[in-house]
Order: structure tokens, then sequence, then C-alpha cells
């Protein structure tokens, strides 16, 4: 009991001690208006600074269109497939109907490039003259270019944006070519399908003419293996005739007795003159088969030509082509055998109707004068002719059944080809699926953002909030003597003298909390998810900050105060404020998590957006260890200067 009683009579002697200092230094402040006035400004700076500092950076794309741009158009466009473009001067048209920044035309290259030097210009977007004929074709990746020259060192932000510019102007571009490359493929695509369906139809219908081909063929075949059998039995009469004629002269006379009787010898003539007439009907008939085949070969190979030129028509097809080419051929040259054979069986049976008719007319006048004959009969080479010319007529029909076999053997060639070719054919192309635009642009990234926030001055100004209070704090403590203390302050408490002095700073700071909140709540309009302990939060750092700072000018004089200015730049640097504190450098990543402003600043966001899940405790927690400990440094760091209370005089001379 008696030790609960002394710990309240040292809390009531310190608090005591506490107010006696505190009033002396408010005392002056009550005596002279002018130094309410010089606090009361104080107080206001930081807000002044907020709103300054974060209404030039509030919405940046809501004045995008005052940002002077110039562009370029020197292309001359382009005729790809009969179609002529001008990517361009739609390039232009497109960026000028967005209206997203304040794009000026220029004629002239050098006169944009001499703007952007001098400053009148961000950036200028120049189209060369060849773009349209290299950027259509696509030959080479990044063969169609586009200048955006800026220059960074009249404004290296502006420089940035020219880059980012550029970046989303190239994949507009090229999702643009990208969609009327895909729309000329769709329609190749039909194109194929279409060829590919005439391709069977004449494929159907020269197969059908194979197949006749053959069975004529088959026929023919069998035609000649008769006329060859002919053929050798008047070889053989033939042989047996001449040598007839030969024993003749020898039995002229016995002959005359035993002649022929007339009919015989008329038959005999009239057979051999059907005989000639079938060989010259057989000739033409030949001729026309020959010239049929020929007119097929020009066929196939012309639509072989065709096939090996279609992307779309498989291998196995050209092949089976092929053969049925090689066997066009062959049918050919069984023909012209055939041929040759065929002429020269017609003119032995001309021939042989000749000399029989010739016989017949001998027989037919033999008998009016057989004794004048006699002196007339046909010479030994008229009869070696007559044997000659049946043996050429026998070999004819050789050939002409060998031929005849040829052509059947290339006729079933051609017949299995064809039927090959299209067995391979397919039935139909595959299309391509979906639209040019799908198909160029198929990917579209989803952003979901947490704790989300209105603009870029609302994200930005947790950041500055922190910086405003920490200048309020420094400019606070030259409202007072923060070393100087009464004389008959000497034998008070640590925590008295500190509690005392400090009381001026920590009430205009306060005042500066409460003026940022309201700023930033009614003046900036900025939403904040927890108000409240918004309001605890910006206390409690300023009355960190002013701990801060009062320990430091304790620790150093004077020159304290300047470290606290450089102590806020590093904290600036280390808290994320411009850019992610991983991309400052390893020193400022590792420094940042023991810095009080990075805690102020991730307690502001939790407050404001319920940003780190609305972990807003901790931040607190660290804020206020901060600020005790630069409190007890306050305290025991530092030698006091006592002085008469009459010598007491405000910091500030106003």
């Amino acid at each position: 009991m008696s030790h609960s009683v002394s710990r309240r009579a040292r809390l009531k002697h310190l608090l005591t001690q506490t107010r006696w200092v505190a009033h002396v230094e408010f005392s002056h402040f009550q005596r002279e208006a002018k130094l309410r006035l010089a606090a009361l400004v104080v107080a206001i700076i930081p807000s002044i600074y907020l709103l300054i500092y974060l209404s030039s950076v509030w919405d940046p794309s809501a004045r995008s269109t005052s940002l002077p741009v110039g562009l370029v158009n020197l292309d001359q466009g382009f005729t790809y497939r009969e179609k002529t473009l001008n990517i361009g001067n739609d390039l232009i048209s497109g960026l000028q109907h967005k209206k997203q920044l304040g794009y000026q035309n220029f004629d002239n290259e050098a006169q944009a490039r001499e703007r952007v030097r001098q400053g009148k210009l961000a950036f200028a977007l120049i189209i060369p003259r060849d773009f349209s004929a290299n950027a259509v074709p696509g030959l080479q990746a990044g063969q169609g270019r586009l200048v955006v020259y800026t220059s960074a060192g009249n404004n290296y932000e502006s420089s940035v944006l020219a880059s980012q510019f550029a970046k989303a102007l190239g994949e507009e571009v090229n999702q643009t070519l990208n969609e009327q490359r895909w729309s000329l493929v769709l329609s190749a695509s039909a194109g194929s399908q279409q060829s590919v369906d005439r391709l069977r139809s004449g494929m159907t219908q020269l197969r059908n003419g194979a197949l006749e081909l053959a069975n004529g063929t088959s026929k023919a075949e069998l035609s000649s293996v008769g006329l060859h059998q002919g053929a050798t039995r008047l070889q053989d009469g033939v042989q047996r005739l001449a040598d007839g004629t030969a024993q003749l002269g020898g039995g002229i006379r016995s002959m005359e007795a035993s002649l022929p009787p007339i009919d015989d010898v008329r038959n005999l003539r009239t057979g051999a003159e059907a005989l000639a007439s079938g060989h010259q009907e057989l000739d033409k008939g030949l001729q026309e088969l020959r010239l049929g085949s020929q007119r097929m070969a020009q066929s196939v190979s012309h639509f072989k030509t065709e096939a090996d030129s279609n992307v779309f028509v498989p291998s196995a097809v050209a092949d089976g082509l092929d053969r049925v080419r090689q066997g066009a051929e062959q049918l050919d040259q069984g023909l012209g055998q055939a041929q040759e054979g065929q002429q020269k069986l017609s003119q032995g049976a001309t021939t042989l109707s000749n000399k029989i008719r010739t016989l017949t007319f001998g027989v037919r006048d033999m008998r009016a004068g057989l004794r004048s004959m006699t002196g007339k009969l046909p010479e030994d080479s008229q009869l070696d002719q007559l044997r000659n010319g049946s043996l050429e007529l026998a070999r004819g029909t050789s050939q002409l059944h060998d031929g005849l076999q040829r052509l059947r053997e290339g006729s079933h060639y051609l017949s299995a080809g064809i039927d090959l070719m299209t067995q391979e054919l397919p039935s139909a192309v595959g299309s391509i699926e979906g639209s040019p635009e799908g198909l160029a642009h198929s990917v579209t990234p989803i952003l979901e953002v947490d704790a989300e926030v209105a603009n870029h001055g609302s994200g930005f100004a947790p950041n500055i909030i922190p910086v405003s209070l920490w200048l309020g704090a420094g400019i606070a403590a030259f409202l007072v003597h923060l070393r100087l203390l009464p004389r008959m302050a000497q034998s008070f408490s640590p925590w008295a003298q500190f509690l005392g002095k400090v009381s001026v700073p920590a009430s205009v700071c306060l005042l500066q909390a409460t003026l940022v909140l309201l700023t930033v709540c009614w003046v900036l309009g900025i939403s904040v998810q927890h108000p409240a302990i918004l309001a605890v939060m910006l206390a409690l750092a300023s009355l960190t900050f002013v701990c801060i700072v009062y320990a430091l000018t304790r620790a150093f004089g004077d020159a304290g105060k300047a470290l606290a200015m450089l102590f806020l730049a590093l904290q600036v640097s280390a808290s994320g404020g411009l850019l992610p504190v991983e991309l400052s450098g390893s020193l400022y990543a590792q420094i940042s998590p023991w810095l009080p402003m990075t805690w102020v600043v991730m307690g502001v966001k939790a407050c404001m957006f319920h940003a780190f899940e609305g972990d807003w405790y901790t931040p607190m927690l660290v804020t206020l260890c901060w600020g005790v400990a630069s409190a007890w440094v306050a305290c025991f760091v530092g030698q006091w200067r006592f002085v008469p209370v009459r010598r007491m005089r405000p910091l500030l001379d106003v």
C-alpha cells in the first residue's frame, strides 16, 4: 500500500514539474500574438505542402492532352496482293481519333526534331517513307521501323512516357497487321478447299477415260492376234505362189490345160483388194488412237505441274501422277511402234494387191494368149519382192501385236495410278477456325487489384503525408530553444524537463496532424477506409517525428536539425515513396525495415486503403517504439543550458 502511494506521489510530482516547464514555454505565446500567429503558420505548412504536392500529381492522365507530341507521316504506302495499303495514314488517323495526347502534325521531319530539342515538344513520332513497304510483308522481324524521338536531358519523365508510348504503339500496329494477315490466311484456306474439289472432279473424269482406254486396248490386242495369224498364212501362200511361178516356166504347157477357173482368180483378186483396204482403215484408226494418247499424256503432265505447285496436294498424289505420266508415255511409244508396223503391213498389202491384180489379169488373158505369155513370165527379182513384201507384212503384224500389248499394260498402270491418286486426295482441307481479330489477339491479361486506389494522387498520398509531418516537426523545432531550460528546472526529473520542453512543438505537431487529416478527407476528398485509426496514426507519427528531431538536436545541437533533414531524405529513398524499395538498391532495401517512416507509410496505407490486409496495429506499434526510444535519448543524451526565466526567449524573431 505504501509502495502504491509512493508511486502516485512520484507521478504527481513529475506532472507538476512538467506542467511548470510547459507553462514557462507557453507563456511566451500567451503574451505575444505574433508568436501565436507564427505557430499557426507552422501548423498549416504541412497541409499546404501536402496540398501543393498532391494537386500537381493528382491525375496526370486527365491532362494528357496538354502534353505536346509531334506527328510526322512520310509513309508512301505499299501495294500488297493487288491492294494498296498505307499503314502510316491509318496510324495517324487512329491516334488523332483517340485524342490521348496533344498531337501536332508536321510535314518536315527536321522541324519536328528541332522542336523536341528546343523543349517545345515532349517527343515526336516519325513514320519513314518505306514503313508500309517494310511492315506489311513481314519478311524480317522488326523491319518496319517507327521512330519516336525525344530528349531525356530536357525532361526525363517525358522520355519515359515516350518509351511507353513507343512500346504500346508497336503492339497496336503489330496487332492490326496480324489481323489483316490472318484474314488473308482464312481466305486462302477457303480457296484451297475449292481447288481440292475441282481436283477430285478432274481425277474422276481422268479415271473414267483411263478405264475406257484399257478396254479399247484389250480389244485391239485380241484383234491383232488374228491379224498376225492371217499375215503368217498370207506369207506362206505368197511363198508357195512365188515357187509355183518359178516352176511355171517349166510347166507352162501342162499348165495351159489345167488353168484355174475364172471365178477362182476373180475371188483371189477381190480378197487382196479387201485386205489392202482393211489395212488402210487400220492405219487411220492407229493414227487417231496415238493422237488421243498424246493428248492424254499432255493433260497428265499439265495436271502434275498444277499439283506440284499446290501446297495442299499430298506428295502421294504427285507420285501417282508421275506413274500416270510414265504409263501414258509407254502407251504412246507402243502406239508409235504399232503404227510403224501397220504402215509396213499396209505397204505389203498394197504391193500384194497389185501383184495379185496383175496375176489375175494375167490368168484372165492367159486363156487368150497363153503362148504369147510364155515369154512374159515375171522375173526372179519380182518374185523376190513378192516374198519380201509378205515377210514384212508378217513382221508388221507381230510388231503391232507387241505394241498393243504394251499399250494394254500401260493403260493398266495408268488406271492403277489414277485410282491411287484418287484415294490419296483428301476429302476436305482442314480449315482454320476463328476470326482474324481473335487469332491476332487471343490473349487478354486481366489485372485484379486489391486495396484499390482512385487515382495517382491518392496513391501517392501515403508517401507524402509522413514527409509533410516530418517537415512540420522540423519547422516546429524552431519555435523554441530545445536545449534551454529555466534555472529552477535544473533539479527536475529528466522526463519532466523533456516533456515540459517538448510540449509546445508537440502541440503544434498535433495541430499539424489534425489539419493534414482534414486536408486529406475534405479538401482533397480522398476516401479513407479507417478515418479514426488514421487520425491516431497521424498523431502518433507527428509526436514520434518531433521526438526524433528533439533527440538529434539534444545530441548534436543545431547540427541535429540538419541531420534530421538528411535523415528525412534517407527515409524517403528507403520507404518506397518514388520506387519500390527493391529497385532502389540493396542498401536501401536492407535498412528500410529499420526506419520509422517506412512503418508510418505502411500504417497510413493500411488506414486509408485497407492495404497489407488492414494490418495497421503493427506499424503503429513500431512507430510508438521509435517515439519512446527517441524520447529516452532526448532525456538522457546531451546537456541542458539553464538560464534565469527572464532570459527565456522564443527562437523565432517575430
